[in-house]
């Protein structure tokens, strides 16, 4: 299963998406594929495009991302919303297989 915890509601300050779906073990991994895509677009949008250094962690079906100040968090807002929602409305589809959730700061 894979698991995205995302930190605080208002703004969002990241995410840490772990685990495998598992949902097709003898084949492509479309949800794993999905779920990457989206993790990555957001991180590389967070470090390339606004140009943030936030704490970043990336290994073997394992991402984490935190920004390091409210300031930074509101620069990030439209893409951790957009991420965020993303996910859930995925989860919605495959909820055996991706879970969502928010947790506090």
């Amino acid at each position: 299963m894979i698991k995205v915890e995302f930190f605080g509601t208002d703004p969002i300050r990241g995410f840490h998406i772990q685990g495998h779906s598992e949902m097709n073990p003898e084949g492509p991994e479309i949800l794993c594929a999905a779920v990457s895509s989206a993790a990555y677009m957001t991180a590389n949008a967070v470090t390339e495009v606004i140009g943030l250094k936030p704490v970043l962690l990336n290994k073997d079906g394992n991402m984490y991302l935190k920004v390091k100040t409210e300031q930074e968090a509101e620069q990030c807002r439209v893409l951790f919303d957009g991420l965020a929602l993303h996910l859930r409305e995925i989860a919605k589809d495959y909820p055996k297989y991706l879970k969502v959730r928010n947790s506090e700061v």
